[in-house]
């Protein structure tokens, strides 16, 4: 009889004869990107540093694509969005000490949003390790203890026969659901030194898979099967799984009305008569899903943002589906059903029965219409229209990415993004400084669509020296500022709750010339010719800039 682990792979005499003789002049670091080419990376993103020389010395002797930006948070936006539009695990090449620590926003955002990115950093030489105080250049007591809450998995290197295997089962954890961040670090002196190890050919790192347990399926398919007003919460869990064809099935199955989580924009079709859109800061629909008498929840947590500031409280049975164990009625009593978004649905559409409901599209048609009410008494007819300009010139497949800011805020709930995985926000961990960078890692992954990134003046200006990397390396993507004079959206937080904002005011530089002393075009638009400034935009090969001077208001919250 044979077993699985007696099926070993024998190289042949010609890959023997090469491992017995690898080529002179490699180094650890050629290790590194032997085994990311090895596992199907084709572009790393980073930034160099002393201790990681080694690394990128070893980039020019493999066919990794490099793309560098100029700060390692940015960096590590690119990588984040790099993960989230081709599904791969996004290399980030980064230098010991504060190179390190500055990409630690971005890796929060790409755990919160569950982006796989792989974050390989430096470290001091080996003899420094173990908390002593040796006085190395960037020295940090414990440099990895800074990245474990943070990111899935820590992994350490201190030889370099440890370097494959080290990021073979990290490339692993950052691809298995939930995808995200996962740190390696490697001595100084184990990139340098010269190595007799052979190259680095095939890696399997094969991802796990999470399959629902067949009886907790049953027992959800029975529930909505038989509920009168079953209700369906779509979160980021389905886009990134690629499950929204799987969603669309089985809301149709069942006649149940969708709601889209924001980071789970696009995952149901906006237009559908199901479809409740992503009104998830509207009191209308708060009631609307309090009365579900079962309520399906899929790739999400129902956290502050999907449960209108926690102050959703379901009355009728819940059902939740989460690849993320910790996040299994960490918020609501549920039927917990611990699965990969994709692989739960298709077990319910091979389990459910067909369930009619002629009335749905109506109680959807008349939430929807109280929401289109309560905002029509607001005086929000500016914002309404940036939003729409924004729709109407944007490509219908192209990507969008969007920072903390208030036209952001407005696109959340109020703009159709058409179709699955194609627009992105910061509202995982909430920093400033992601639209422009991100959209960048976006360009790359897919250089045949534009992308568009969405800034405020604020934000914007954590992000002006990328605007060289886009230069650099002609990528397409237009960059819409919208301008008004400060940290708008604490401006409306500080002045609603204590009469006056603090710290809110900032000084800018000329957009427009600033854009355009980098040689990227730039144009100063209005809220009538948006539409058109930024189709052309977009329509123009590489990198521009769009400048909107506008003070934008939030519509009323109801949550208070």
């Amino acid at each position: 009889m044979t077993h699985d682990h007696d099926l070993v792979l024998r190289p042949t005499p010609a890959q023997t004869a090469a491992a017995l003789h690898p080529p002179a002049g490699r180094t650890g670091g050629d290790l590194v990107v032997e085994s990311l080419s090895g596992l199907g990376a084709t572009t790393v993103f980073g930034l160099p540093g002393q201790h990681a020389l080694g690394m990128f010395d070893a980039l020019r002797r493999s066919d990794l694509r490099y793309v560098g930006l100029r700060v390692e948070n940015n960096a590590g936006f690119a990588a984040d969005a790099y993960g989230r539009i081709t599904g791969e695990a996004a290399p980030l090449l980064l230098s010991t000490g504060p190179g390190a620590l500055m990409s630690l926003a971005a890796l929060q955002e790409a755990a919160a949003a569950s982006a796989p990115v792989l974050a390989i950093g430096s470290q001091i030489p080996g003899a420094g390790l173990g908390g002593g105080r040796h006085g190395y250049l960037h020295e940090l007591r414990d440099q990895q203890a800074s990245f474990r809450d943070v990111v899935k998995s820590v992994h350490t290197v201190r030889t370099q026969s440890q370097i494959p295997s080290a990021i073979a089962a990290a490339w692993q954890s950052a691809l298995t659901a939930p995808h995200g961040p996962v740190w390696v670090e490697i001595p100084q002196d184990v990139l340098l030194a010269e190595t007799t190890l052979p190259v680095v050919t095939a890696m399997d790192a094969t991802p796990d898979e999470i399959p629902p347990r067949p009886e907790l399926t049953a027992v959800a398919a029975h529930l909505l099967a038989h509920a009168e007003r079953p209700v369906i919460i779509a979160g980021g869990g389905v886009v990134r799984s690629d499950a929204s064809g799987k969603l669309r099935a089985l809301a149709e199955r069942i006649a149940a009305p969708v709601v889209t989580t924001f980071g789970g924009k696009g995952a149901f079709p906006w237009q559908h008569p199901l479809s409740l859109q992503s009104w998830l800061e509207d009191r209308h629909t708060t009631d609307f899903l309090e009365d579900a008498d079962v309520l399906l929840v899929v790739g999400s947590g129902l956290g502050e943002l999907s449960s209108n500031y926690h102050t959703f409280a379901p009355r009728g049975r819940v059902i939740q589906i989460e690849a993320d164990a910790g996040k299994l009625e960490s918020n609501h009593p549920a039927l917990g059903i611990h699965a990969d978004a994709r692989l739960a649905l298709q077990a319910l559409l091979e389990t459910v029965a067909v369930r009619e409901d002629p009335a749905a599209p109506e109680r959807v048609a008349a939430l929807l219409a109280k929401v289109r009410d309560r905002l029509a008494a607001q005086d929000l007819d500016l914002e309404q229209r940036v939003v729409a300009a924004v729709r109407e010139a944007l490509p219908s497949r192209a990507p969008s990415f969007w920072d903390m800011t208030i036209l952001a805020y407005w696109a959340w709930s109020a703009f159709d993004a058409r179709h699955p995985n194609t627009m992105h926000s910061a509202q995982g961990a909430g920093g400033l400084g992601y639209a422009f960078p991100a959209a960048l890692g976006a360009a790359v992954a897919d250089p045949t669509r534009p992308v568009l990134a969405v800034s405020g003046d604020g934000g914007a200006m954590y992000s002006i020296a990328e605007l060289a990397t886009a230069k650099q390396y002609e990528l397409d993507v237009t960059w819409l500022i919208v301008d008004d004079g400060g940290y708008g959206i604490l401006r409306e937080y500080m002045t609603d709750a204590f009469g006056a904002a603090t710290a809110t005011e900032l000084t800018r530089p000329d957009f427009v010339a600033l854009a355009e002393s980098f040689a990227v075009p730039a144009t100063l638009t209005t809220p009538d010719s948006l539409a058109s400034d930024l189709a052309a935009a977009l329509k123009t090969p590489g990198p521009s800039v769009v400048v909107l001077p506008a003070l934008l208001r939030m519509f009323e919250p109801t949550h208070l």
